[in-house]
């Protein structure tokens, strides 16, 4: 039986990646806009928070259960930056290539071997707007920011983002190596075993 979820987000990489990782397991995720679903005022301090009010608001407005991922890049030499600011560090309109411009300049005096990064993901599984017991899953991925953009696939920081269990860049992953190895692959996998 298909199991139907609305995914609080607008963000095609992510919508893709998640359909990628939960159709084959019978969920069908349809995008909140799907249902006028707006972006919620993300007024949170952390990932989880973020999460947390994405997920009741996509449920409110679409009456469905919800999915929610609050997820982004936190480099130790920058105190955590850009952290939950990750998709709009370089400012509105939110551009890929501008915050990986921003980052690159504001590690311009670190050295490598001091460039450490995780990428964080929490994710958020409500059941309705008034559920008492969300599932709740918080993952890291780590590795290091590389000099200059390598690779072409990907979103977000991925070309920038070095992984050195694969000696590549997360932009150099194939899709299939990306969803084994990152934050977010990670939450999923954990997340389904609270759900199913």
């Amino acid at each position: 039986m298909e199991k139907s979820l609305v995914l609080a987000s607008g963000n095609p990489g992510k919508l893709n990646e998640f359909r990628h990782l939960l159709e084959p397991l019978g969920y069908h995720i349809e995008p909140q806009g799907e249902y006028d679903v707006s972006e919620a005022d993300e007024t949170g301090l952390t990932f989880l928070e973020n999460a947390l009010i994405k997920a009741r608001h996509a449920c409110r407005i679409s009456g469905r259960p919800a999915l929610a991922d609050d997820s982004g890049l936190a480099v130790d030499a920058l105190d955590g930056v850009p952290g939950i600011h990750s998709a709009r560090y370089a400012g509105e309109p939110k551009s890929d290539a501008a915050n990986n411009r921003k980052l690159l300049e504001a590690l311009a005096d670190v050295p490598e071997g001091q460039r450490t990064a995780s990428y964080w993901c929490v994710l958020v599984w409500l059941r309705h707007a008034e559920d008492p017991v969300p599932r709740i899953v918080q993952t890291r991925w780590a590795g290091e920011i590389l000099a200059y953009p390598r690779g072409e696939g990907g979103f977000g920081y991925d070309s920038l983002f070095w992984v050195p269990e694969r000696g590549m860049s997360a932009a150099e992953l194939s899709a299939g190596e990306k969803n084994q190895l990152s934050h977010r692959g990670r939450a999923l996998r954990a997340l389904l075993e609270q759900v199913s």
